[in-house]
């Protein structure tokens, strides 16, 4: 965007940060877009943490109801948390254009997650219960997937030149 500041000058407007608007204007949809991104991430990740094999297995006969099932968690959840929480440290660190850009899912992420674990349903029980493996492993593996990413943005070779 330009603006005339004289006769025949352009002068490109900025912000007060003295950045064009059109890069603030990105960095801000990246953070949306990040926020929105972990929101449904999160909600997915939380669902699968109650996931049991006689419901994949209901799947397979044509029911439709897949949560109903019986038997052992299928553990589904944490390979899906550490690849999607991996997408949205590489997403939002994309997408804001900045390390800190990291923080944003990673913060949300864990709010969500604490928010679960402390969270009753209306029959009594907790979204993400202690006794619950799965949603335990799945709250380890996910913080420990953006500290993983961090780490790596840390130790990046400082490119010369």
């Amino acid at each position: 965007m330009t603006v005339s500041e004289a006769p025949g000058q352009q002068v490109e407007a900025t912000p007060a940060a003295g950045r064009p608007v059109w890069d603030v204007a990105l960095r801000t949809a990246g953070v949306l877009i990040s926020v929105v991104a972990t929101l449904v991430t999160t909600l997915l990740e939380v669902e699968l943490s109650v996931l049991r094999v006689g419901g994949v297995t209901g799947l397979f006969h044509g029911d439709a109801a897949i949560w109903t099932g019986g038997g052992a968690l299928t553990g589904l959840a944490v390979p899906l948390t550490v690849g999607a929480n991996l997408g949205l440290a590489w997403l939002a660190v994309t997408t804001i254009g900045r390390s800190w850009g990291i923080g944003v899912p990673w913060a949300l992420w864990t709010l969500l997650m604490l928010g679960a674990a402390g969270t009753r349903t209306a029959e009594g029980d907790y979204l993400l219960g202690g006794d619950n493996w799965v949603a335990l492993v799945m709250i380890l593996a996910g913080s420990l997937s953006f500290a993983f990413y961090a780490y790596k943005m840390i130790m990046k070779p400082i490119r010369q030149g």
